[in-house]
């Protein structure tokens, strides 16, 4: 056990302790020059300064542990805003289906798609779910990623939804693992054998006092999309979500534009994720409303659609997060993966790129701990060490981490 941990002679570190969460950051305010220093104490860290003062004043002290970076670069722990981490199952022959030109909706109709997790997810044992869940916390841990918003959603009933928010509670309880905030996203789909207004009094009169007096989910969230819930029935379920302590988000416009936006500003939720159909109009309104979009790049590469169209968004200077959206059909944990899809095909900044999945997401999903998603002195000590002296690398390494060692929770963990 050591008293204090000491990272000494960091190269380039993109801090974001000035930064505006919600506005594009300034390179010369969010990037320290080389040669800083950072002390660690327990999960904070206590002091930034210059590498060869710090060493002075703390490396002749004992109980410390010094590591030297020899100038690789810092950037903060990343933060997935989104993912449905938990589920069981496999899907993988519906690559074969949507080549051949099924959509969503006719995989669904096939037996595959949502309910075909949900089925799988219903029989696995909550032992299953909290060792497949390890296994994907590991791998994105490996990948950067020091926190996680996790969501239900793959129960689709009262046990299950429950069995799944108790295994992210003891997912998130675990101090090697980033940590995890939990959302109820029972409203994800209509399950087998019950019809649309029967499974909407199910989710209001007893999955959600359920989920409430369960007390594990901070939120809630609903797959607000035409042929799954509509405008009515998603306003219905997130007011009365509201009404029972959990803070919103929303799905909207994956497929088409449908109203979700207009609806995210009147409620304004958290989030409104997806959005790649949403009007610029809406856009505005959610902007005003104080409603992040998120972007979830991964899903329109695995599923073969355009990308988000990001012109708008830097015209209008709308703020945003990025995130894996880990899900059967989009298996990807590793945010560097999705950043460098942000920077190589839409040609978004890296220094953009990386505040939408640091400080941005940190307004989307806050630490239950204290502030993260920046390096800064009192703050929590979540930070990534590159195994480059440029931090841009973070981003050019699509097929495998450009890290060389993550600070989570004020450990460090050599890759």
């Amino acid at each position: 056990m050591f008293v204090r941990t000491l990272l000494l002679n960091c190269g380039p570190m993109v801090h974001f302790s000035s930064a505006d969460a919600l506005s594009p950051p300034n390179y010369e305010n969010t990037v320290s020059p080389i040669g800083k220093g950072i002390i660690i104490e327990k999960d904070r860290i206590i002091k930034i300064g210059e590498s060869s003062e710090l060493e002075s004043e703390y490396g002749t002290q004992s109980g410390h542990r010094i590591i030297d970076l020899n100038g690789r670069a810092i950037i903060p722990g990343l933060i997935d805003a989104h993912s449905h981490l938990l589920w069981s199952g496999d899907r993988s022959q519906e690559v074969r289906w949507r080549l051949e030109g099924k959509s969503y909706r006719d995989i669904g109709a096939m037996g595959g798609g949502i309910q075909s997790t949900v089925n799988s997810t219903r029989q696995a044992s909550t032992e299953h779910l909290h060792q497949e869940g390890y296994i994907r916390l590991r791998e994105a841990l490996r990948s950067g990623t020091t926190h996680m918003e996790v969501k239900s959603g793959y129960g689709l009933d009262t046990e299950t939804e429950l069995k799944l928010l108790d295994v992210i509670s003891r997912l998130g309880s675990d101090g090697d693992l980033p940590s995890l905030d939990p959302t109820w996203m029972g409203a994800h789909d209509v399950p087998h054998g019950m019809n649309h207004g029967d499974y909407m009094d199910a989710l209001m009169g007893e999955q959600l006092p359920a989920i409430v007096e369960q007390g594990i989910a901070r939120s809630a969230d609903v797959f607000c999309e035409p042929g799954w819930f509509s405008l009515e029935n998603s306003e219905d379920i997130l007011r009365a979500s509201r009404s029972s302590g959990l803070e919103l988000r929303m799905h909207i416009d994956e497929f088409e534009s449908s109203g979700g936006g207009a609806l995210a500003a009147e409620l304004k939720v958290q989030t409104a994720d997806h959005a790649y159909h949403t009007p610029l109009d809406e856009r505005l309104n959610m902007k005003d409303a104080g409603v992040l979009t998120g972007f979830l790049p991964g899903t329109p590469y695995a599923m073969g659609d355009t990308w988000p169209n990001m012109d708008q968004i830097h015209t209008h200077n709308i703020p945003y997060t990025l995130a894996t959206d880990f899900n059967p059909n989009c298996q990807t944990l590793s945010l560097p993966f999705i950043a460098s899809l942000m920077v190589q095909r839409c040609k978004v900044q890296p220094l953009e790129v990386l505040a939408a999945m640091t400080v941005t997401a940190a307004q989307s999903t806050p630490h239950p701990n204290g502030e993260h998603g920046i390096i800064k002195e009192g703050g929590l000590a979540n930070l990534n060490i590159l195994d480059s002296p440029h931090w841009e690398s973070f981003c050019l390494k699509p097929s495998h981490s450009p890290f060389s060692a993550t600070v989570l929770n004020g450990s460090f963990i050599a890759h």
